[in-house]
């Protein structure tokens, strides 16, 4: 008898796959369209202002060095009322008043950036911040250890901890570097959460004693603002009469007057709603970014960077522990630290460089960043206050580190320039004459038919070309040997 054969084993299904890993995050990736337009116009009109930023520095340490007397009378010439405790130089001023347009604008900015910019999804958000700290730890941690350690004062630590986009914007446009556009948001979002960090610590560190019943004034004077900003009231002659009132009561509260100026640029709605093509904060910030950055910040300079330079007090840059501890602290701190604070936020959160670009790249702007002038220049004053020696060496210190960087920064880029000029070209090309560049237009089908009719345009041409010289060719007698 033949045994029965065994019975067959159902054959075993197949494992079902597994879900597909999430695409890795690309770090300093394209950015939207809308995203990208907005940073366009910002950086335009930040590059604007930071060649008159560069041109106002110049024309401070010419009038200082040459005709120094009239720089300091000038500079020291009081006006204002004085009942109300506004009895100010010019320098003051503009320290205090022409600088809260620009740290209102920084408000506004640092808003926007954190309803509906690069700031509002927490994982994109990792890098510039993570960025930003680092940024401003290891400068503080290099100027600390350079100073103890050659016995001199820690009162500086946060001087080099700030970076001036527009100044770095002008180096941009002097050196000719054509960065890509998510390198160049990188940096205007790098120095707002720069600037967000440096008005915390102006107002934790820099604040002298507390006048209650001013404070009390102050922040009555900020509600109102919000609560007509909340009903819809509209009118600069309603705002801006009550701003001066909230920047004069925040100044004769002890807390620097800056910061009444971040405060009202945080009130301001950014978000969009149906039918609004800017909002409320984006349109006011259009209208502002050209007074800040076209008149007061270039008159900051103006009344702040016009130290008296010999050789004496170049040699006392790098000989004092204070002033050498700024230098070191905006071009290795800055660049080690923003370059490290990127590296380690990308491995961490799993984020891929954008293949165009490389890590040498993001080393060139993190130096770019350690070009620090405007906010610098105010922190050296509020640190050493009362101590005009130390004052002037220090802003020589920063003007001496910003040069240096700029300096570093610029050989960098321009190793790579021929690279960026062709990505930036690429993002730019509108072959279409849409108005829109293509690289956002790949998904859209209207655009290939456009681009379709335009190649068939260019086909007929160059075969009619190609049929004339051919009957020209048989036409054209024979040449005598």
């Amino acid at each position: 008898m033949v045994p029965p054969h065994p019975p067959t084993a159902a054959p075993t299904p197949p494992t079902p796959p597994g879900p597909t890993p999430p695409p890795r995050r690309p770090l300093l990736g394209r950015l939207s369209l809308p995203e990208r337009n907005y940073v366009a116009e910002a950086l335009r009109t930040e590059t604007v202002g930071g060649m008159l930023l560069l041109v106002a520095a110049v024309a401070a340490l010419v009038w200082a060095n040459a005709f120094g007397g009239s720089y300091e009378a000038v500079s020291d010439f009081h006006f204002g009322p004085g009942a109300l405790g506004l009895d100010l130089s010019v320098a003051h001023w503009a320290a205090d008043g022409l600088l809260a347009v620009f740290f209102f604008v920084a408000g506004v900015e640092l808003k926007r950036e954190l309803v509906a910019g690069e700031l509002r999804d927490p994982k994109a958000a990792a890098l510039p911040v993570v960025a930003a700290l680092c940024g401003m730890a290891v400068p503080a941690l290099v100027y600390a250890l350079t100073a103890a350690a050659g016995g001199g004062t820690l009162d500086g630590w946060a001087v080099p901890t700030a970076t001036d986009i527009a100044f770095a914007l002008a180096v941009l446009a002097v050196i000719g570097t054509s960065l890509p556009s998510a390198l160049r948001a990188f940096l205007l979002t790098l120095a707002v959460v720069d600037d967000l960090f440096a008005i915390l610590i102006i107002a934790v560190f820099f604040t002298s004693d507390l006048n209650f019943l001013a404070l009390g004034g102050a922040v009555l004077g900020l509600v109102v603002f919000h609560l007509l900003l909340r009903f819809g009231v509209r009118g600069w002659y309603v705002y801006v009469p009550l701003a001066l009132v909230v920047w004069g009561l925040m100044y004769n509260s002890g807390i620097h007057a800056t910061i009444a100026g971040v405060a009202m640029g945080l009130m301001l709605r950014c978000s969009r709603r149906e039918g609004e093509r800017h909002s409320p904060g984006e349109h006011i910030e259009h209208l502002v970014r050209p007074l800040s950055a076209g008149i007061a910040v270039p008159l900051f300079a103006l009344f702040s960077a016009g130290v008296a330079l010999n050789g004496e007090a170049l040699a006392g840059v790098f000989t004092r522990p204070e002033t050498l501890g700024v230098v070191l602290g905006l071009v290795v701190g800055k660049t080690v630290g923003i370059f490290g604070g990127t590296y380690l936020a990308a491995r961490f959160t799993k984020a891929e460089l954008n293949k165009d670009l490389a890590w040498a790249d993001v080393f060139a702007v993190a130096s770019l960043a350690g070009i620090g002038f405007t906010v610098s220049l105010l922190i050296g004053e509020l640190a050493f206050e009362g101590d005009p020696e130390m004052v002037n060496e220090i802003k020589a210190a920063v003007l001496l580190g910003s040069l240096v960087a700029a300096t570093f920064a610029g050989v960098l880029l321009r190793i790579r320039v021929r690279k960026y000029r062709a990505l930036y070209e690429a993002e730019e090309l509108d072959e279409d004459a849409s108005g829109v560049p293509d690289v956002y237009e790949q998904g859209d089908p209207e655009y290939h038919l456009r681009m379709a009719v335009i190649h068939e345009r260019k086909a007929a041409e160059h075969r009619r070309i190609a049929e004339e010289r051919a009957g020209a060719a048989r036409t054209e007698p024979n040449s005598p040997a």
